[in-house]
């Protein structure tokens, strides 16, 4: 009898996951949160352990903090946050409020504010940006200079930008707004989350006035640690604004073992090997590829990083799939499902598009673990059988167009939702009505298979993706039950009724 998670007792050693049931993973994907981002360096470690052992008072410990990260990056001061979206809300804390208690404890009531809007260019809306929201600001998008020039006014607390290709090509970059917005005084926070730590700071150089970062990524920092860099007085102003003080950010706290474990992960970044790190993440993936390169049909492509964010060489391994029978997702979900147990994502973009895939990245891989990978890799598509035809697809058992209500059971609540679809052959097209927004859908029916996708993009701040998976209920065309995939959101069931009953 296989004991449950609630009953096993927590060990501590090496296997401490494993004694209360949960399964680690080697992590071929990056610094992803869900898979708990990156590996703390030892350094960071035993610097977490000491500082756990004595008691300090905060604000002191911001102040020692702040000075010696002004000192290490070039900025004029620096905070640790918990985690860069904390520091993206402490510095639009910071913008909209300066260190003003009266005005930090209405937070985020910005009824009376003299500053509540913040403009983000249309290149940065992204699901990060409800960092910034949660202060209670308005948005204003802007896509153009004349867009840019009109949003600025009385009430403009600051300028958002999230760092990256799309915002560095961009007519409003970075360097376009800095000196439309130094000329009214209004402050610029990049978010630098992914990227690596620039010394000098290549943002700050540029124009902005604070940018942020993730610690638990490139830094190998606290995963529960962020930083903030830039303008003396709003980097103290967030400080203000931030946990142990009271107020709407209390729930952001970092403790004294995070902040110095997030500092001497920027310690240890000043004096890390770079180059050797490098060679060594280059090294891993030709050894993956020459392994499975082996395989007839396979290929492989290394592709280069562009920009500052997750920099880090990566693999792309291909192969028909009609003739090995498997694709690129497929193999990912085996390798996740099975032990050891390998995160990986499929691979995207390929030329050719009867060709699927993997991508491998190896930031996050610990020496050896390359080679797990590799042979991994190689047993699942080795000795596999050619394939010349795809299987058949079974037939679907009706028509599924029309109008349908979605029950949908969440984990606490119930919602409907409604689908319009419109069904020719197997594949099916239409729209997705949710509780406040609408997004397109696509999916097929696959005899009584039913499988329905949709999504809401980053285009106004937000991201949705629900993948529904279910059977017509049989001898009733009219009816479908099955399990929901929100993604980051978790699962769900959920029910569908065709509101007028087909002929069929």
């Amino acid at each position: 009898m296989v004991s449950s998670a609630a009953e096993l007792e927590l060990r501590a050693g090496p296997d401490v996951y494993q004694s209360i049931g949960v399964r680690p993973l080697i992590n071929a994907r990056g610094t992803f949160t869900i898979i708990s981002g990156s590996m703390m360096l030892p350094e960071v470690r035993a610097a977490m352990d000491a500082a756990a052992k004595h008691y300090v008072h905060l604000d002191e410990l911001a102040d020692a903090v702040g000075a010696r990260l002004a000192a290490l990056t070039g900025a004029e001061w620096g905070l640790v946050t918990s985690g860069c979206a904390a520091a993206l809300t402490h510095a639009t804390a910071a913008c909209i409020a300066g260190g003003n208690p009266d005005l930090h404890i209405r937070i985020p009531n910005l009824t009376g504010f003299a500053r509540d809007e913040v403009i983000i260019p249309a290149h940065s809306r992204n699901v990060y940006e409800a960092a910034v929201r949660a202060c209670g600001v308005r948005v204003l998008e802007v896509s153009t200079v004349a867009e840019l020039e009109a949003a600025f006014g009385p009430r403009t607390a600051m300028v958002y930008i999230l760092a990256g290709p799309r915002a560095d090509e961009s007519p409003i970059s970075l360097k376009a707004i800095a000196p439309l917005a130094r000329a009214r005084g209004v402050p610029i926070l990049v978010d630098a989350a992914a990227e690596i730590l620039t010394i000098p700071n290549v943002h700050l150089q540029n124009g902005a006035t604070l940018v942020g970062y993730s610690g638990g990524k490139c830094l190998r920092g606290p995963q529960s640690a962020g930083l903030l860099l830039g303008q003396k007085n709003l980097v103290r102003a967030a400080w203000v604004h931030s946990a142990p003080h009271h107020g709407f950010a209390r729930a952001m706290k970092v403790g004294k073992e995070e902040a110095i474990g997030m500092l001497m992960a920027v310690e240890m970044w000043v004096k890390r090997d770079h180059d050797a790190e490098w060679k060594r993440w280059t090294a891993g993936l030709e050894h993956i590829a020459g392994r499975v390169s082996a395989i007839d049909g396979i290929t492989t492509t290394m592709v280069q990083p562009a920009g500052l964010s997750n920099r880090t060489p990566s693999l792309r391994v291909w192969w028909p799939r009609a003739r090995f029978g498997i694709s690129g997702e497929e193999l990912a979900r085996t390798l996740l499902d099975t032990d050891p147990r390998i995160a990986l994502f499929p691979a995207g973009g390929a030329a050719d598009p009867s060709l699927t895939g993997v991508s491998i990245t190896p930031y996050m891989l610990s020496p050896g673990e390359e080679k797990i990978v590799a042979d991994r890799l190689h047993a699942l598509l080795s000795g596999r059988s050619r394939r010349d035809t795809e299987a058949p697809v079974a037939a679907p058992v009706g028509n599924l167009t029309g109008q349908w209500d979605v029950r949908i059971e969440f984990e606490a609540g119930v919602s409907t939702h409604v689908f319009h679809l419109r069904q020719q052959g197997r594949e099916i097209d239409g729209a997705h009505q949710g509780d406040f927004v609408s997004r397109n859908l696509s999916g097929t029916l696959d005899g009584d298979a039913v499988r329905i996708r949709s999504s809401y993009s980053e285009q106004h701040g937000d991201a949705l993706s629900f993948s529904f998976s279910g059977h017509v209920l049989p001898g009733n065309k009219d009816e479908i039950a099955g399990t929901l995939d929100m993604g980051e959101y978790l699962g769900a069931r959920w029910t569908a009724k065709r509101r007028v009953p087909s002929r069929a």
